[in-house]
């Protein structure tokens, strides 16, 4: 937004006569009421001070931004006051305050106030542009040094967006977040780089601020520096950072102490930050580089399987119960089509099983598209997994909801891409004038994005559906050899890269195949059985090469056999991977090939399961448990026995 459209001259206060806060704050009230922006005094200094019980919005340097969206406002407003004689305004250094701009939004307004605020500090954060409001005499005046400073924050921006390119000087990156987003984000950002060019350091920051990430750091930025600041006080990604030196501190402390973060970036005197296990960095894609149409589909889907699987996996799991204690409680063989929710306490766990798991397409599709286009995405997103869920398609308008063909866990995926191109195109295209821009994000993208996607979702769903339903009965009707080789195929996918792209796509697909309420009321699906089956096999393989050949490994290796045998049972593929790294040639194979034998024999032996995650902990859930035991640990001791034969021996 441009503060000038709602910077007002008819509120401005240009001599303020208030010597106390209160007495300040109740004098800017007035004024906002005497010109109709606010219509009721008590309403909008309840939200203020609300704010200010908070932290003082008196934020030093004599300036000061209380603010407050509510309801008593009529319409955006940003009223500017001076003070002659300066106030004790509680301020964050402790001196006099004598600039004031106080904020009011009314509750529509979306964030309003906080893209005020966040402009606002932009300007004020400017080497003397403080002082030349100090200086001003009339309305006029202030507009006028406003419009002068845009010009040249303009140049500056782009400067700062620019990425370092400099190899003479040492680079420093550094992270900038507050809670709300707004003022010390980029009072952080300007003390770090003003500090940085004093001391002859690039200093690179990114803000994550109220209007989203700003100048965002490049890969090959983080490669390149020294270390990382970050001075947040809120969550930032963090696994780009892995493997760099990197220090952490309060936003307060970009503001106050930046010389010394610097420095102690420079001196080596911090420790390296290591992401936890498993976790992927997005940087590349966030920072604006350029990735291939594969690495940019496989972002997208993964961050909407991410966010889909705890529904899948609470859901599944809770919902599997209720089968079990219908099962142990008995069940008449006329009511087997009532199995789950037949006795009262199997109902329960199924109805709340059944509540999360109702999510799981409308999340995977609802995240798929905010990866795309970010907010605007997902509404429209979820939506779409909702149609798909449902089946609702053009040529079955008003037809019974039991005739509906949902177009399932495909549909979804499709929809959650389709969503996310519609709002990106819609970002992009749909212009309103900049005092319009509240409305847009809550009002014109939310509708515009809903009504396309729902459209294209009920022509994409009939080709969909029927996609859907063949593969449904397809994978019903697998038996005998069909079966096998699908066992063996997604159980060797499990093995050849182990928490990597190849291991992720058989999970999901064998997760998607629970989607259908078929397959939970059928005993589960055998390729959710295989999948699993197979992707324990890898670190139990571990174990037994330990165990047997103890002389090819070192102590550090046998001792992590030990632990791999808790991760394989657990069904935690990613216990393997520093053997598969550290060998590939004899690891890897060795791996696939007990995958895929363990997956063979539970697609031959038709074995299905309930549950998407779990290991030997949600084994009851299998129809045939003692029996898939015995296959996973076949597969085991064949990849152990393999592996541990062709390992070379330690050497001496």
């Amino acid at each position: 937004m441009k503060i000038q459209d709602v910077l007002r001259k008819e509120v401005m206060i240009m001599d303020l006569q208030a010597t106390t806060k209160e007495a300040a704050i109740d004098e800017m009230i007035s004024n906002l009421v005497d010109k109709g922006i606010v219509t009721d005094f008590d309403t909008f200094k309840e939200g203020i001070m609300n704010r200010e019980a908070q932290t003082s919005t008196g934020l030093g340097d004599g300036i000061a931004m209380p603010h407050s969206k509510n309801a008593a406002v009529k319409e955006a407003t940003v009223l500017f006051a001076k003070s002659a004689k300066g106030v004790d305004y509680e301020s964050l250094d402790g001196q006099p305050t004598d600039l004031f701009f106080m904020i009011a939004a009314p509750d529509g307004a979306n964030d309003t106030h906080l893209a005020a605020l966040a402009e606002l500090s932009k300007y004020l954060m400017k080497d003397g542009f403080a002082d030349k409001l100090r200086q001003v005499t009339s309305p006029d005046e202030v507009i006028a040094t406003f419009d002068a400073a845009e010009e040249e924050n303009k140049a500056e921006a782009a400067s700062k967006a620019a990425p370092v390119t400099d190899d003479d000087k040492p680079l420093v990156v550094a992270v900038t977040a507050c809670t709300t987003g707004i003022a010390h984000t980029y009072m952080a950002e300007e003390a770090l780089i003003k500090q940085g060019q004093e001391m002859g350091v690039n200093v690179r920051v990114e803000t994550n601020g109220a209007s989203g990430v700003g100048t965002p750091l490049t890969a090959d930025e983080i490669k390149r520096a020294k270390g990382v600041i970050v001075a947040a006080d809120k969550a930032v990604e963090m696994p780009r950072f892995d493997g760099k030196p990197l220090i952490s501190r309060p936003v307060a402390e970009g503001i106050k102490k930046p010389e010394e973060l610097i420095n102690t970036i420079l001196d080596g005197k911090v420790e390296t930050y290591h992401a936890a296990a498993g976790e992927a960095s997005t940087a590349a894609s966030d920072s604006g580089e350029k990735t291939g149409l594969g690495a940019a589909f496989y972002k997208h889907l993964m961050s909407g399987v991410s966010q889909m699987l705890p529904f899948v996996i609470g859901g599944g799991i809770i919902t599997a119960i209720s089968f079990l204690v219908d099962n142990f409680m008995g069940v008449p063989q006329s009511h087997l089509s009532d199995l789950g929710h037949y006795h009262a306490a199997a109902a329960i766990f199924n109805q709340i099983g059944g509540a999360a798991f109702f999510f799981m397409l409308p999340i995977l599709a609802g995240y798929i598209a905010y990866s795309i286009a970010e907010k605007p995405g997902l509404v429209a997103g979820v939506t779409a997994g909702y149609i798909a869920k449902v089946g609702y398609a053009i040529n079955m308008i008003g037809a019974d909801e039991s005739k509906l063909i949902p177009s399932g866990f495909l549909g979804a995926l499709v929809g959650g891409f389709l969503a996310g191109g519609v709002a990106l195109l819609l970002k992009k295209y749909v212009k309103v004038p900049r005092s319009l821009e509240g409305i847009k994000s809550i009002l014109l993208l939310p509708l515009l994005g809903v009504g396309i996607t729902g459209f294209l979702m009920l022509l994409v769903n009939v080709p969909m559906g029927a996609i859907n339903t063949a593969l449904s009965n397809f994978l019903e009707g697998l038996s005998g050899s069909s079966a096998l080789l699908l066992g063996l195929f997604v159980g060797a996918m499990m093995a050849i890269d182990m928490g990597g792209p190849f291991n992720k796509a058989a999970y999901v697909f064998a997760t998607g195949t629970l989607a259908d309420p078929n397959a939970l009321a059928h005993g589960g699906t055998v390729v959710m059985a295989a999948v699993m089956a197979g992707g324990m096999v890898p670190p139990l393989a571990v174990f037994v090469a330990t165990r047997l050949f103890p002389q090819k490994f070192n102590k550090e290796e046998r001792d992590s056999g030990l632990t791999n045998i808790v991760m394989g049972l657990s069904f935690i593929t990613e216990g393997a991977i520093p053997f598969g790294a550290a060998d590939p040639g004899r690891a890897i194979p060795s791996f696939m090939l007990g995958s895929a034998i363990t997956g063979a024999l539970v697609g031959a032996a038709g074995i299905k399961l309930l549950a998407p995650h779990g290991g030997i902990f949600v084994i009851a859930l299998t129809t045939n448990w003692w029996l898939y035991l015995i296959f996973v640990a076949i597969g085991s001791i064949i990849s152990g026995v393999v592996f541990g034969a062709l390992r070379k021996e330690q050497e001496a």
